[in-house]
């Protein structure tokens, strides 16, 4: 069983069990965590925003045009900002560290 690990807002820690094909934020959203996700996960939003654990960030997906116009536009973005909805789970990233982004 591969966990993702999500640090929300108020900085309380949740190991959440990864599901194979799902979206991170998916993942998230389906442990009742609070991400807006408005879009549903077409990148078309920036309120799945998370930051990416530095030791996690080689080793994800390159980010794509169209979530980098995204982040562009997300509220407080980082050197290690991402939409989870464009970080497709896999047990590769067992242990994978994410904090919830500031809404806005």
């Amino acid at each position: 069983m591969s966990k993702l690990i999500v640090t929300d807002r108020e900085g309380k820690v949740h190991e959440i069990e990864g599901r194979a094909g799902w979206s991170v934020m998916e993942i998230i959203r389906d442990a009742d965590l609070p991400i807006e996700a408005a879009c549903g996960g077409c990148c078309a939003c920036a309120t799945c925003h998370v930051y990416v654990d530095e030791a996690w960030q080689a080793k994800l997906s390159p980010v794509g045009d169209e979530e980098e116009l995204m982040l562009d536009e997300a509220f407080e973005p980082q050197p290690n900002s991402r939409l989870s909805c464009q970080l497709k789970w896999s047990d590769e990233l067992d242990g994978l560290q994410v904090t919830l982004a500031p809404e806005f």
